[in-house]
């Protein structure tokens, strides 16, 4: 079997704060939690993919101060461009907003990037040939035989 992607691990500052984050933007519900105080770990997953990837929060971090210029960000899709300008919206009244809704060429599509509390940047997207039912636009990469 060829490696698969399964998770992604950050520590962070403030463990509730960056749960909540996630669950009221991304739609992502704790799969899984462990410990206490510093030692304390919460999984995040969406509902129907949760064994296949989740995002692991580590308490006892320190804060990301993302630069204006380091694009470095976690990504997310959006069902169309207006949902995108509605995070965009909800993001600003929140002063949460980093990168307002943008306009690109194929693959990158429609976007806008929110600051999550431990200061990673998250972009919302809608036309990027990736999630589920994505047109990938390109030939699918062959997956070696298991």
């Amino acid at each position: 079997m060829s490696p698969r992607l399964t998770h992604l691990a950050f520590h962070v500052d403030d463990l509730s704060a960056c749960v909540s984050f996630y669950a009221a933007y991304c739609g992502l519900r704790v799969v899984h939690e462990r410990g206490e105080g510093d030692e304390r770990v919460v999984w995040l997953g969406e509902a129907d993919r949760a064994k296949d990837f989740v995002l692991v929060l580590i308490a006892g971090g320190v804060r990301r101060e993302q630069a204006a210029d380091d694009y470095g960000h976690l990504g997310f899709a959006l069902s169309s461009r207006e949902a995108v300008e509605d995070v965009a919206r909800r993001a600003a009244s929140e002063g949460l907003l980093v990168w307002p809704v943008r306009d690109a060429p194929f693959p990158v599509g429609t976007y806008c990037g929110v600051r999550a509390p431990d200061g990673r940047v998250v972009e919302f997207s809608h036309g990027q040939p990736l999630g589920p039912g994505a047109d990938f636009g390109w030939a699918e990469p062959e997956r070696p035989a298991s």
